[in-house]
């Protein structure tokens, strides 16, 4: 009987020689005979050990690394969570509101009337849905653009900027808007000149602005699940060139989920800063400090858009894409 188990499993380890059945075998017989030999039982206890040790050690310590990688990946997950498409102020989905009928019906009405030229009453459904949907905590840049579109049809360019880029936001990767922000920005009066900003910075910008902060998190999550798969064949297949792939797959994997996460946590972090404005008066002036007294530095015209440096008061502290640094009035910009 025990030859016959014996022949079986040379059998088996004659297809995977690196499988280690055959001296689990072994050591278990011994163990076992041992057993039963009547000057050997203090041996007993240390050939049981023995075994333990040989035999499930390792695997104990693999499964503690592969479930110390699992904790830590959870981790970084619950730190990256998914949040809303929203903004703190004032998406291609519709707005989350308490009646998803009542919703349809006012977008079907609000795309009904922009579509016979009553831009105004377009523009009124489409904050109705846009305030119904920030007192939900969720608005689709769909809705921003759509309002976008309707108040550059009423000849109303700030505001059809403010909403572009709002949108730009929750939806950095759609084509749409990008064509119609720049459309809408060839309107504007004032031409500034960019400042040159390195290669690395542009291409991170480019790259980052593919796809939204969610998208990012999702895509960081799927590549951390194939990073585990990786290592749990490298810890748990002995077959060399399983071990081999993925090593080397798993390496590619975590610097993609690294990657993944930082173009995320950037997204959400530029979502959130609200550091950006729009000029929404015909011609804004700026200053050399926050006084209306103090002298004047230039002129700024609808639609331009500037950085929001500090605050004091009534008062922004102010950069166009020149570089130029002055001061303007809190009431002739909105914070995008």
């Amino acid at each position: 009987m025990i030859r016959n188990i014996f022949n079986f499993i040379r059998r088996f380890e004659s297809q995977a020689p690196r499988f280690s059945i055959l001296r689990l075998a072994k050591q278990i017989n011994f163990t076992l005979s041992s057993s039963f030999a009547p000057h050997q039982n203090t041996n007993k206890f240390v050939s049981l050990v023995s075994v333990w040790r040989q035999l499930f050690c390792p695997y104990l310590t693999k499964t503690l690394i592969f479930i110390l990688i699992l904790c830590c990946g959870a981790e970084m997950a619950i730190g990256q969570e998914i949040v809303g498409d929203t903004l703190p102020q004032t998406a291609n989905t519709a707005a989350v509101t308490p009646s998803a009928a009542v919703s349809d019906d006012a977008q079907e009405a609000a795309a009904q009337a922009y579509r016979g030229q009553d831009y105004k009453e377009s523009i009124t459904l489409y904050e109705e849905l846009i305030a119904q949907g920030m007192a939900e905590d969720r608005v689709s840049a769909q809705l921003y653009y759509n309002l976008g579109n309707a108040y550059f049809r009423d000849n109303q360019l700030g505001k059809a900027i403010l909403c572009y880029e709002r949108a730009l936001l929750l939806d950095p990767g759609d084509g749409d808007i990008r064509h119609n922000l720049r459309f809408a920005q060839n309107r504007t009066v004032d031409r500034i000149d960019t400042a040159a900003d390195l290669f690395l910075a542009n291409w991170f910008r480019g790259v980052r602005n593919v796809f939204s902060s969610n998208q990012w998190a999702v895509t960081g999550i799927i590549f951390f699940i194939l990073f585990l798969v990786c290592v749990a064949v490298y810890l748990f297949i002995r077959l060399l060139w399983a071990r081999k792939t993925a090593f080397y797959a798993g390496i590619v994997l975590f610097l993609l989920m690294i990657t993944a996460n930082i173009f995320a946590f950037s997204q959400k972090s530029e979502r959130t800063r609200r550091d950006s404005a729009i000029v929404m008066v015909g011609a804004a002036t700026v200053n050399t400090s926050p006084d209306t007294s103090s002298n004047q530095l230039f002129e700024l015209h609808e639609g331009t858009k500037v950085k929001i440096r500090n605050r004091d008061g009534n008062w922004f502290e102010i950069q166009i894409p020149d570089g130029s640094v002055g001061w303007i009035q809190q009431q002739d910009v909105e914070v995008i």
